[in-house]
């Protein structure tokens, strides 16, 4: 077998894996944003580094909720300076700025990925989260977690801190394809099973919120006039209110 094939072979691994261990916490995650929706509160999805890219997955996507407020803080991604991103990670007071800014509040969701569960800017925004009666659901690794060091003062790490916990399951770092000669592992699983989890959270809370007899805003495919009057309406309600840093 090619490392191609080997790649798609432990990704449907898994895939499986998900489904045998972390269905009671993905219906957990689905009860805790449908109850959300239905009592007008925010959900927030923030990530650092790579992990951002799931918060950009659930945002204006085919399919997905309008009522999903992405914390996109430029900063902390990868695209103006990968090394720049790594050091603001562990920035104290960073966090703080970023809770004020997008004015979460009690009762809010918050949805935080991060494969390490080890940055700073994680758990003290996690810890903020618990202080101030919010939600928190992460989607995270704990044993990657176990494995390395917080650089949190309280030496915690994030799933220590949240009141769900949803296992994005991989190898401990991530890169998951070993090919003789060479001295590193190569293709991470993280965004690609991340990814699938949180299609899957979706897809169960819109059907609660259904089977409750609320109709959420859904996102469709293409460039419908529906779109147009969902972007619209996302822009007033959300954007104008909360304007990303």
């Amino acid at each position: 077998m090619n490392k191609a094939a080997a790649y798609i072979e432990n990704i449907q691994r898994l895939i499986n894996e998900v489904m045998l261990t972390q269905l009671t916490s993905i219906e957990s995650a689905s009860r805790e944003i449908a109850w959300a929706i239905e009592q007008d509160k925010n959900i927030f999805l923030f990530g650092t580094g790579h992990s951002h890219l799931l918060a950009e997955e659930m945002f204006f996507r085919a399919g997905g909720l309008v009522k999903l407020q992405p914390v996109l803080e430029e900063a902390l991604m990868l695209h103006t300076s990968a090394s720049k991103s790594a050091e603001l990670q562990h920035l104290s007071g960073y966090a703080n700025i970023i809770f004020d800014h997008y004015r979460m509040k009690k009762g809010d969701v918050l949805i935080i990925f991060s494969y390490s569960g080890l940055s700073k800017v994680c758990i003290d925004l996690a810890k903020l989260a618990n202080e101030r009666g919010l939600v928190l659901i992460a989607l995270t690794n704990t044993k990657r977690a176990k494995s390395g060091s917080s650089h949190h003062s309280s030496g915690k790490c994030l799933y220590e801190y949240a009141d769900i916990v949803i296992e994005n399951i991989g190898a401990s770092a991530d890169a998951s394809i070993e090919i003789e000669g060479l001295s590193v592992p190569v293709s991470p699983t993280s965004t690609v099973i991340g990814s699938m989890i949180m299609n899957a959270v979706v897809a169960r809370a819109v059907e609660i919120m259904v089977q409750n007899g609320v109709q959420p805003e859904i996102f469709a495919g293409g460039d419908s006039e529906y779109n147009c009057e969902i972007d619209s309406h996302y822009v007033k309600k959300y954007i104008g209110e909360i304007e990303f840093l």
